[in-house]
């Protein structure tokens, strides 16, 4: 192991002579109180063989190699962990439909980390020590572990893999985790660095530079760093506004502030207040990033001054460290910082800008446009026309009736004919669109104000549900019973009807009549009586004319007169009196197909939209919980 020399300060990480030793190195025990190494197994049966020799038992130090595994499995606090941590599974659950896998990928590896790691033991706190070329942070391992476990030195780069080191046993399965070889693993030297009760529990690991040149060393810091419960960053005088740090590094962690040490190294080289002015721009880079710090009792980053190589301030850490470690709550706030900055990544995906939903307003003015496409206006009003029409037949005088007959006979505008006629494409094209514009607009309506994907969902699902509507209107609106609509080319209304359904079809099989009132036999019989007094007066006048009869004009005039006056009279006042209902008849009629349209529309459309919606609450209350306990204000 190379010594730390003047020239090197006590602050570089260099190389030296001693990898070589460190590669041989097997077990890492460090050196012994009489200078010489123990290198494990063989130089502990080396010291026993020479303590028999000398009488006496050799002492024991204790290693890893033959201690009873002491693994506690990591038993998470009743605190607010556990159920964001459910919630953020069912929250990725929920979302695989709707959700890329790399939108994803960063909460799934949340929650792996979070499982391995509850698997693995809560006695211990893994602290990573990671700095830039030169800073000094192997000096610094070296001084909190109380022995040169890490190489120093002037070559760059010194460490290229991580080193570390335990103060109790049990790590095992936690350096597993973080692939740290086997022959890198250390115990700290017997002292007073080893024997204290506050350190014990930690891990600590020494990582290779994070600026180096060769890739795969900045690769094992990213992994590392990634797995570890904390971080002590080293900085220099020099080195501490390196962008590459703060950019890389410190501002994408700010929300693991809590669980993060700043530490400026090299003090000695700084003179005077030089040291308190560079701390304070320190803590002003670290504000600018985002970072929490722990001043004032408020929870943070921990920013300090000290110097590894002289040992000034050295104490002040490891008494922090020990805290820290006794309170083993740092995996906990490891675990509660990934999940919030997982959080974070995914609020733009979770969070809707308004109130997104389908109110009332919306799903009336859905139906409008449905009952607009289907007719059901049109149809209403043939059935009120309908119903006039029968009334007309029933009440009217029978001249009346004939002349009428003899006007319509075939014309093409002809009721009669009417029936004879289709939709003509460009109106059941017409109708399709309104469909189509219907289910765009209310699609465009629930979809407003959510996150792209699940907007993007709900549309699908409005447009998916719409395929085939308008014949599926046109079926509902056969089943529906619009009266009048019968047959194609019947000889009453059945034409009219059909032409009252645009999207192209009959809108009913069999007619449906309207229902006689009651007084319609006594209008019947009163529009019979005054024909037969037209026809009595008639034939009494013509008898007198010819002579069959006496002669006598007035009493016959009046009777005929009578039955003329009294006809139309009669018609008249059932065509006021039936007015309110054929009204009623025809509002009904539009009632049903507009209902039928509405259900069409709501079963196809609005139910599956609303099924999205329902979706999206769902996971922006998962959402919601997940970030409901965070600890960084994210």
């Amino acid at each position: 192991m190379t010594a730390v020399t003047d020239q090197d300060n006590g602050n570089g990480d260099g190389n030296g002579g001693g990898s070589g030793k460190a590669a041989g190195d097997t077990s890492g025990r460090g050196r012994g109180r009489d200078g010489r190494w123990d290198d494990g197994l063989i130089a502990r049966r080396a010291a026993a063989a020479e303590a028999d020799e000398a009488g006496e038992a050799a002492p024991r130090a204790p290693a890893e190699d033959d201690a009873e595994p002491q693994v506690e499995a990591y038993v998470p606090s009743g605190g607010p962990l556990p159920p964001r941590l459910d919630a953020l599974r069912e929250l990725v659950g929920l979302s695989r439909a709707r959700l890329d896998r790399d939108t994803l990928a960063e909460a799934g590896r949340v929650l792996d980390e979070a499982a391995a790691r509850q698997r693995l033991s809560s006695r211990h706190t893994v602290i990573a020590v990671a700095g830039a070329t030169g800073s000094g942070k192997s000096t610094l391992f070296n001084a909190l572990a109380g022995a040169p476990i890490s190489d120093t030195g002037l070559r760059r780069p010194t460490t290229s893999q991580p080193i570390a080191c335990s103060w109790t046993d049990g790590a095992a399965g936690l350096l597993d985790r973080l692939a740290v070889p086997g022959r890198l693993r250390r115990r700290p030297h017997p002292g007073p660095a080893a024997l204290d009760e506050a350190l014990q529990g930690l891990v600590l690991v020494d990582l290779p530079d994070h600026d180096s040149a060769a890739t795969e060393h900045r690769d094992q810091v990213d992994r590392v760093l990634a797995l570890v419960d904390a971080v002590i960053w080293v900085v220099d005088p020099e080195k501490y506004a390196d962008a590459a740090l703060h950019e890389r590094y410190l501002r994408p962690l700010a929300g693991h502030a809590e669980v993060t040490f700043v530490v400026l190294n090299q003090t000695d080289r700084l003179p005077g207040e030089a040291a308190d002015l560079v701390l304070d721009d320190l803590r002003r880079l670290l504000d600018e990033d985002g970072i929490a710090l722990g001043e004032h009792g408020e929870p943070g980053a921990t920013v300090m001054s000290l110097s590894a190589l002289t040992g000034d301030g050295v104490p002040e850490l490891r008494e922090m460290i020990g805290r820290f470690v006794q309170d083993r709550t740092a995996a906990t706030r490891r675990l509660s910082a990934d999940i919030d900055a997982a959080a974070a990544r995914l609020r733009p995906v979770y969070v809707a800008e308004g109130r997104p939903g389908l109110g009332e307003r919306a799903r009336e003015e859905f139906t409008d446009r449905l009952a607009e496409a289907v007719g059901a206006a049109a149809a209403g009003q043939a059935a009120e026309r309908e119903w006039r029409r029968n009334a007309g037949r029933a009440c009217g005088t029978p001249w009346l009736r004939l002349w009428r007959w003899y006007e319509n006979r075939g014309l093409p505008g002809s009721l009669d004919r009417m029936g004879q006629a289709l939709t003509p494409p460009e109106e059941e094209l017409t109708a399709r669109q309104r469909v189509e514009q219907a289910v765009r607009i209310v699609a465009d309506d629930a979809a407003d104000g959510l996150p792209g994907p699940w907007a993007q969902a709900v549309r699908e699902a409005a447009f998916n549900g719409a395929k085939g509507l308008p014949e599926a209107l046109d079926e509902l609106a056969v089943k529906a019973g619009a009266p009048g609509a019968s047959k194609r080319g019947g000889g009453t209304v059945a034409g009219q009807a059909a032409a009252a359904s645009p999207l192209g079809g009959t809108l009913g099989g069999r007619p449906a009549k309207p229902p006689r009132p009651k007084w319609w036999p006594a209008a019947v019989l009163a529009q019979v009586s005054m024909t037969l007094l037209q026809i009595f007066g008639g034939l009494w006048l013509v008898g007198q004319i010819v002579g069959v009869l006496e002669p006598g004009l007035v009493t016959p005039a009046l009777i005929m007169l009578a039955g003329v006056v009294g006809g139309p009279l009669v018609e008249w006042s059932c065509a006021a009196a039936i007015r309110g209902p054929a009204r009623r008849y025809g509002q009904d009629a539009e009632r049903r197909l507009r209902e039928a349209a509405a259900g069409c529309g709501r079963a196809r459309v609005l139910d599956p939209v609303a099924a999205e919606l329902v979706r999206y609450r769902e996971v922006r209350e998962r959402y919601v919980t997940v970030t409901e306990f965070s600890t960084t204000g994210r």
